[in-house]
């Protein structure tokens, strides 16, 4: 007798996979978003950007090349060039540049050393530096308007607590709304007091953006803190400087809020001893309400900025260049 092993069902016949369909081309509407579509993501900045950056600043140019009254803004008379020459004659114009630069200087140079100084403490370790990162920033929180007004009370001449210090002391009370320098030393303190926390907030971004290995290097080579500061962080840290520079450079440029709420005169004191060019703008345009001489002010301050932001930034080219070819 043979055995034969029983059959075993068949299972079931696959089906045969179908091709998959070509890809469906995007028609025309989709093909013309799919261009236009960037654009238009970036069209709300650029739209706000023309209207209310770029119109006013050709609009400027075009009344400063005019005679134009506060009063009656719509009678033009062309001057041309003319209220830049009157402009250059005028020896307030040249007072009030050098005030700007004077209160620029005095205030940029110990705003940025003592915020680079504060963000080097701040970036160690220790209790609470969450709390005192957040307090650095509240100058910058507070009103320009309430900050000045308490300055001014502070530099007070006969009440004021900065001459009662100086009295303790056995130094005569100093007149800080009306002596030259002194006016100025008040004016660059509140732009100090209110700005050195912005800065140095920045700084300290810049710092933790160093690698750790390069300090542990640093260190393995016997370097203490101070040469790991001056040759570590220092080159770590020089575009965050360059930015910090340039910018505190045209704050100092536009200054305005704080020479005009120290004494409440648009002249800058009483033989313009602290009026800056954002002054004297104002004092041309709402005090004098030649609003064409005004606008060429502001076309000297745009032109001014643009020099000394290249300046800047070509001597850090070089330096960086200097540095390379080593």
């Amino acid at each position: 007798m043979t055995l034969t092993a029983p059959e075993t069902p068949a299972g079931p016949r696959q089906a045969r996979p179908e091709p998959a369909a070509p890809p469906r081309r995007p028609g025309p509407a989709r093909r013309t978003w799919q261009k236009v579509s960037p654009y238009a993501y970036i069209a709300p900045f650029f739209t706000l950007f023309a209207a209310f950056g770029l119109f006013p600043l050709i609009y400027t140019a075009f009344v400063s090349l005019y005679r134009v009254e506060l009063q009656t803004p719509g009678d033009m008379e062309w001057r041309g060039l003319g209220n830049y020459t009157a402009l250059f004659g005028d020896e307030y114009f040249w007072t009030s540049l050098r005030n700007t630069f004077t209160i620029g200087v005095l205030s940029t140079v110990p705003q940025l050393v003592m915020a680079l100084g504060l963000a080097h403490l701040l970036n160690y370790r220790m209790r609470g530096r969450t709390f005192l990162r957040t307090a650095v920033l509240l100058p910058y929180a507070t009103s320009v308007a309430a900050a000045t007004l308490v300055f001014a009370q502070l530099f007070g001449r006969d009440f004021g607590l900065i001459n009662y210090a100086l009295g303790l002391v056995g130094i005569d009370p100093v007149d800080w709304q009306n002596g030259t320098v002194a006016s100025q030393i008040a004016v660059s303190t509140v732009v100090v007091w209110r700005w050195t926390g912005y800065n140095a907030l920045i700084y300290l971004a810049g710092m933790q953006s160093i690698p750790n290995e390069l300090y542990e290097a640093a260190a393995m080579d016997g370097a203490s803190r101070w040469r790991q500061f001056f040759h570590v962080t220092l080159p770590g840290l020089r575009p965050t400087i360059l930015f910090t520079v340039i910018v505190s450079t045209i704050g100092a440029t536009q200054l305005f809020g704080e020479p005009l709420l120290l004494e409440g005169s648009i002249s800058g004191g009483i033989s313009h001893q602290y009026q800056t060019l954002g002054l004297y703008m104002y004092e041309q345009g709402w005090g004098f309400f030649h609003l064409g001489r005004a606008a060429a002010i502001a076309w000297v301050m745009f032109l001014l900025i643009v020099v000394l932001v290249g300046v800047n930034a070509l001597i850090a080219r070089r330096r960086s260049r200097k540095e390379a070819g080593r």
